[in-house]
């Protein structure tokens, strides 16, 4: 029998990311012929359940959670979580499809990941050295305060991506999206610096959209089999539209980038979502 030396020291176990959160996101389907099924009492039981389950407001609710309707035949409604703990996400899926009403719920799609900090958001010390190319020397008082300023943005701008913030803005948009590692086209063979130029142009097309539009960039790499997920919220559908066609002009987008399914709809809450899917009045 192999020992065991209890002095080792042993690796921490846990299914909390050292830094950033879990996230899920799950669409679904209604199967009416099912719902024409239930009584008066466990149609109205079932709506209940299903609120319930769906309320971001409840004690064992993630620490933020989504709903929206779906546009279109691929889903009716879909869900989006964020959690320390992967766990947390999926019950809610779980209790969903064994609540009173899971008979009826088809699950159409989803997409598993984690949130993270871009390789290609800069440092405070890359914008240090910006701004020393730029002619500052580090003992003025422009460069300090600049570089103090950005400090504080850069921590801001972390917690977003690790910890996000959802918008309550109404139009709603997925996709999830592979960079391409073909002969003529492969991301993963370019040096950073290449990439990195490639990125900050992808960025700034997107700055013409600030105060329209918000995204937050997933990372399924290791967990699912696309390896980005893109949300997107927007004060317009219309923006939705103008700023995927917009980027896919970007060198990192035309040559590189690979979309998969596409879902798109408008926030909701689980009552809305009944509602308009005529499951409950």
């Amino acid at each position: 029998m192999q020992s065991t030396d209890d002095s080792l020291p042993r690796p921490k176990v846990s299914l909390e990311p050292e830094e950033g959160w879990h996230c899920q996101h799950w669409f679904y389907r209604f199967d009416r012929a099912r719902l024409r099924t239930l009584g008066p009492a466990e149609h109205g039981d079932g709506c209940r359940d299903f609120c319930g389950i769906l309320d971001a407001q409840s004690p064992e609710a993630p620490a933020r959670l989504q709903t929206f309707l779906v546009m279109g035949h691929k889903a009716d409604f879909g869900i989006m979580m964020l959690d320390p703990d992967p766990l947390k996400l999926d019950r809610v899926h779980q209790r969903l499809l064994a609540g009173l009403l899971g008979p009826t719920i088809e699950p159409m799609w989803s997409f598993v990941s984690m949130t993270d900090v871009s390789e290609y958001l800069p440092t405070v010390d890359d914008y240090a050295d910006r701004l020393r190319r730029e002619g500052l020397e580090p003992e003025s008082q422009e460069y300090v305060q600049r570089r103090q300023q950005y400090a504080k943005r850069y921590e801001i701008m972390r917690r977003q991506r690790l910890q996000p913030d959802l918008p309550n803005w109404p139009a709603y948009c997925f996709y999830p999206m592979n960079k391409r590692r073909l002969p003529e086209a492969n991301w993963f063979l370019l040096g950073f610096e290449e990439r990195d130029r490639l990125m900050r142009e992808h960025g700034e097309t997107g700055l013409a959209f600030a105060g329209k539009v918000t995204q937050l960039v997933t990372v399924g790499i290791g967990l699912d089999d696309w390896e980005w997920g893109v949300t997107l919220w927007a004060r317009n559908p219309q923006f939705l539209k103008e700023i995927v066609y917009r980027m896919r002009f970007d060198e990192a987008s035309a040559r590189y980038a690979e979309f998969g399914p596409f879902y798109t709809g408008y926030q909701a809450t689980p009552q809305q979502i009944l509602c308009q899917c005529r499951v409950c009045g």
